[in-house]
């Protein structure tokens, strides 16, 4: 992963509505009725939100019927995972100064 994709991950992620919504897709596959059911908007307001999540790969899309659901991209949000870690200091004796 890029830190471009990293960066619109991040930015997607900086919601807390949105953070919710992909901690509630880490069990498994929602429609958009049951995720509206647990926040107090509106459904345009939820497709927006969705609409940033699945720009940014960290989620799925799937209409079945008039209903959609979502899943969270485990391999996207793996790939973000290790970006991530790629940002933790390596040890704590390689600074220049002392």
């Amino acid at each position: 992963m890029n830190a471009i994709d990293a960066a619109l991950i991040c930015r997607a992620l900086s919601d807390s509505n949105r953070l919710l919504i992909v901690q509630m897709l880490s069990d498994g596959e929602k429609c958009a009725c049951k995720l509206l059911e647990r926040f107090e908007i509106t459904q345009p307001t939820l497709s927006h939100h969705m609409k940033i999540l699945c720009e940014c790969g960290l989620v799925k899309a799937r209409r079945e019927g008039k209903w959609q659901h979502y899943s969270v991209d485990a391999e996207r949000l793996r790939e973000f995972t290790l970006f991530m870690e790629t940002l933790m200091p390596r040890g704590t004796n390689g600074g220049c100064c002392r």
